[in-house]
């Protein structure tokens, strides 16, 4: 960990003139105190770090110091190159800078791991939307994906059902979830996801004094807000979908399962809710004399429940609601008629 942290402080400072203690402390995730420390351990280890002192000092690279990629193995090499969806660099305007980011990394390797790239792009792809979606990339992405980029406040208008609203949000990441995009924001300091379709216009805050926005000194005038540190995107996403999972499930559907549509029900409802369902019939009882497993579905609605549970056909029979049982017997008799 120590180590991947003082390589990333190198490539930090060859990145860059200067940096001060409090910059390279965030970003790389830790105190002034233990960038300090890691500062001595380059110095010792023969890195030419300086140190300016002062008001406006920071450390830099002295002597055009600068370092090569040799460290990496070929697996490493790979995996790199294997980061990254290409569908959604373009998508948010990126390709070029990604394009030019891999050939500075072939170029930095090893002569023998340089067909790292060729390699791993003829063996694996990566294709972002669902099946039987026009993938379709919102107009605004790229404007969006600047701003997370910059961590830049932003003015945006946001369709909710036929209301047109407007917010000031903190754009912290997006998320591209079977080919639709995310954006995840803070705003009034509580964090909220919203589909990036369905922003009408964005435009970049104009710098204020707000808590967080910081003058940077620059021509540039967008304001920008301090990152939360602790703000884990993956988690965040991770939670939010899973809640947004279980609010939409809000009816349930009690059907007699045989051991085939047991087999069949993660494959045509919400793959969660199926699998604790089974799981909670099988604790509680298990199967009938029959082999049969009858089992309570948390379902979104009667409708959606009909459409998708029509696929067990004779693998499954549903119980209760009595309504939507005398959809199935309907359906049933009809389906008889078609082949008799």
């Amino acid at each position: 960990m120590r180590a991947a942290r003082l390589i990333k402080m190198v490539l930090l400072l060859q990145a860059r003139p200067s940096m001060t203690a409090a910059e390279l402390a965030r970003e790389l995730e830790v105190s002034e105190r233990t960038v300090a420390r890691d500062v001595l351990s380059l110095s010792e280890a023969g890195v030419p770090v300086y140190a300016d002192r002062g008001r406006a000092g920071g450390y830099r690279l002295i002597g055009g110091y600068r370092t090569r990629l040799t460290g990496l193995g070929r697996s490493e090499a790979e995996a790199l190159f294997l980061s990254g969806v290409p569908s959604a660099l373009r998508e948010m305007g990126l390709a070029d800078a990604a394009s030019a980011a891999r050939l500075k990394v072939s170029a930095a390797l090893l002569p023998e791991l340089r067909d790292a790239a060729t390699g791993v792009a003829q063996r694996f792809h990566l294709d972002a939307p669902a099946w039987y979606q026009e993938p379709e990339t919102p107009a605004l992405l790229p404007e969006i994906a600047d701003a997370v980029w910059d961590d830049r406040r932003i003015t945006a208008r946001y369709l909710r059902k036929d209301t047109e609203v407007e917010r000031e949000l903190e754009p912290y990441g997006l998320v591209l979830k079977a080919g639709v995009w995310y954006l995840a924001a803070r705003t009034q300091g509580d964090y909220r996801v919203y589909r990036v379709d369905r922003f009408t216009s964005v435009a970049v805050t104009e710098h204020d004094n707000a808590p967080g926005a910081e003058d940077t000194g620059t021509e540039d005038t967008g304001a920008r807000f301090t990152r939360d540190a602790t703000f884990d995107l993956p988690a965040f996403w991770a939670e939010r979908a899973a809640q947004f999972a279980r609010s939409i499930l809000r009816e349930e559907v009690t059907l007699r399962l045989s051991a085939g549509g047991v087999r069949q029900l993660p494959y045509v409802t919400e793959r969660t809710a199926a699998r604790e369902a089974i799981a909670r019939a099988q604790s509680e009882g298990g199967p009938d004399e029959q082999g049969r497993l009858t089992v309570t579905l948390a379902v979104e609605s009667a409708d959606i429940a009909y459409a998708q549970l029509l696929a067990l056909g004779p693998e499954g029979e549903i119980l209760a609601p009595p309504e939507l049982r005398a959809r199935f017997a309907t359906a049933a008799h009809r389906t008889t008629a078609l082949y008799t």
